[in-house]
């Protein structure tokens, strides 16, 4: 008898389960295979444009991702340094084999946490409530929950060309008979696509015609637990396709699963396949393709930008044609595959299913993309599971608290046709969202679940206080023209005539911290002082912008705090139309708030919504 049942050890399994566990709950992990957890089954990357982002949320809740990345990483990166710090994303090369045995080793050596290899085909039901799991072998768990996250391989399907081959990845048998079981539970499944790109021999790789990218000269850790990463950083390379590439890759397009007809299923518009960028973007006449190596101990590199299923004759001919790969030799095909997934409209926003108490849904099952998405769902999941245990109320983040919040909030109120993946243009309020701050948002959640130590948690409250000194002597200083007029002469700034505080000029675009951080009083000095600059001149540059946002997010709040009784009737309601009550009894939204983002739902609707629920006696 277990507390909690973990059913998949991928990102989202790893972190629902090492949640749960860390909370006290008595907890298993079942997967098919305890030699590929956590595997990167497509990149050997973490992070990326608002994926980063996440990967620090999760850290900030006492999460493993981000600890494990900065422990097996061999390049590190934050993209976007030339755009505004909302938008600033960490990003890091892993080595895949030291990421999966890393986080295999922290999850096994976890307290409470026990981990078993099987493949789970029946959730096992009290009326409508979770019991447990039952395996293939007819092996029995008990558990008073049980959490779902099995990735791609629920009637997984690989593609090659015109051969198919059931799979939940390259060289793994998926799992059959778990969906069929959930449909019977009342839980509808539909079928998603995703694929990968070939992998690579780098030895016959012509690397002096490539472009080389190094990682950034002082590597950003993604923990926050983290002090500092020394390692030594592995190149990634850049090249490019060619006319003569997009020739081949047409000619196999009869044999093409996706144009041929054998596919079906939608696949992630936001990371197509080389097919599909040559079909949607005809008149680009090249497109990127990264060389990014998969680990220290290999010669294997990943073809980034060249995920395909086109047959292998036309891949082998295909990267034969780019600059560099003239004599290259892969080492694995890309291919596609299918999966089952579970539409987002039956769960609600702690992941819980609608149909069956005490089941949980995470991941890709969800109709996401990518392994923090995954990662940030299982994260949730897990701890949600302890709280409906602990007859808890469910633990949900708003939109203006994190990314996690927006895409759970996305899934579950909007839903999606089409593999979710998050971007920093999702999130209204991305100002507040950065990467820098997630700890300032979050951690005190992490906190409270037991999940973050004490000594991250006193960590972080130091260097708000510090950051808030700081500001408030930035705006008490004054410096006079002779003082400061050398600084702006030096950086081409408009000089000044009279004495201002330094945060006026702090707040000039050409002006960075380091040119005035020399006015600063001895004693407001201190050790942490570089790394907290960035926050204090983000701060102070964005502090009309930043306060307009906040001022949002309270007139928001007011909507969330008008709950809605998750068994109302809105068939009831007379002055609705037709399709607003299908779509409310659907998602049945838990406030006004979430029942306002509903597509299809509007402003009058909201309105005869509200009067209805102060009708019937709601504290609305």
């Amino acid at each position: 008898m277990y507390d909690i049942i973990v059913v998949g050890g991928g990102h989202a399994g790893c972190e629902a389960a090492a949640a749960s566990a860390g909370m006290g709950c008595k907890t298993l992990l079942i997967t098919m295979n305890v030699n590929s957890i956590a595997w990167m089954s497509c990149n050997p990357a973490i992070g990326g444009l608002a994926k980063g982002h996440l990967v620090k949320e999760i850290d900030a809740l006492g999460g493993e991702m981000a600890k494990v990345i900065d422990a097996t990483g061999i390049q590190f990166r934050m993209l976007n340094r030339s755009k505004g710090p909302a938008v600033w994303s960490p990003r890091a090369q892993a080595d895949r084999v030291m990421y999966s045995s890393e986080m295999k080793s922290r999850v096994e050596k976890k307290d409470n946490l026990t981990v078993e290899e099987g493949m789970v085909v029946e959730i096992l039901a009290d009326g409508k409530r979770a019991a447990g799991v039952k395996t293939g072998m007819g092996i029995v768990y008990e558990g008073r929950a049980v959490i779902i996250t099995a990735g791609t391989f629920l009637n997984g399907l690989i593609h090659i060309g015109l051969k198919s081959y059931p799979g939940g990845r390259a060289g793994e048998i998926p799992s059959k008979g778990l969906t069929e079981n959930l449909n019977k539970l009342g839980i509808k499944s539909k079928r998603f696509k995703t694929g990968t790109p070939p992998r690579i021999d780098g030895k016959t790789v012509n690397w002096k015609l490539l472009t080389f990218q190094n990682g950034d000269e002082i590597p950003v850790p993604f923990s926050y637990q983290t002090e500092k990463i020394e390692i030594v950083q592995v190149p990634c390379y850049l090249t490019y396709t060619n006319q003569e590439t997009h020739n081949i890759l047409f000619s196999g397009f009869d044999r093409s699963p996706l144009y041929s007809g054998v596919i079906k299923s939608l696949g992630p518009r936001y990371c197509p396949s080389i097919e599909t960028k040559l079909v949607r973007f005809k008149d680009k006449e090249r497109h990127q393709i990264f060389l990014e190596p998969e680990g220290y101990n290999t010669s294997e590199y990943y073809v980034n930008g060249f995920s395909t299923s086109l047959p292998e004759d036309i891949q082998i001919k295909g990267l034969g044609s780019i600059k560099g790969l003239e004599e290259v030799e892969i080492t694995r095909f890309g291919y596609a595959i299918e999966y089952d997934y579970f539409p987002t409209d039956q769960i609600k926003l702690n992941l819980e299913s609608r149909a069956v108490e005490n089941l949980f849904l995470a991941g890709q099952i969800n109709g996401t993309s990518g392994y923090e998405e995954a990662a940030g769902l299982g994260m949730m999941a897990g701890i949600n599971a302890v709280l409906k245990l602990q007859n808890e109320k469910p633990f949900v983040l708003g939109r203006s608290e994190a990314y996690i919040g927006v895409m759970i909030d996305d899934l579950v109120t909007r839903g999606t046709d089409e593999p979710y993946r998050m971007f920093t243009s999702r999130a209204e309020y991305r100002l507040l969202l950065r990467q820098d701050n997630a700890d300032e948002r979050l951690m005190k959640y992490g906190y409270g679940f037991g999940l973050i130590p004490d000594k991250a948690y006193e960590k972080m409250k130091k260097k708000r206080e510090e950051r808030e000194k700081i500001i408030i002597s930035l705006y008490k200083k004054k410096v006079k023209p002779n003082e400061i007029n050398p600084v702006l002469e030096r950086v081409n700034s408009a000089k000044v005539d009279n004495a201002v505080n330094i945060a006026q000029i702090l707040k000039r675009p050409e002006i960075r911290f380091s040119d005035i951080s020399e006015f600063l009083r001895g004693d407001e000095k201190n050790e942490s002082l570089d790394s907290i600059a960035p926050q204090v001149e983000m701060e102070i540059k964005y502090k009309g912008y930043i306060e307009r946002q906040i001022s949002q997010i309270e007139r928001m709040k007011k909507h969330e705090k008008k709950l809605i009784p998750d068994d109302i009737d809105y068939y009831k309601i007379m002055s609705i139309s037709t399709e607003a009550k299908e779509k409310l009894s659907k998602v049945r939204p838990h406030s006004i708030g979430q029942a306002s983002r509903i597509p299809g739902i509007t402003p009058s609707d909201i309105s005869v919504l509200f009067i209805y629920l102060k009708k019937i006696g709601c504290n609305v």
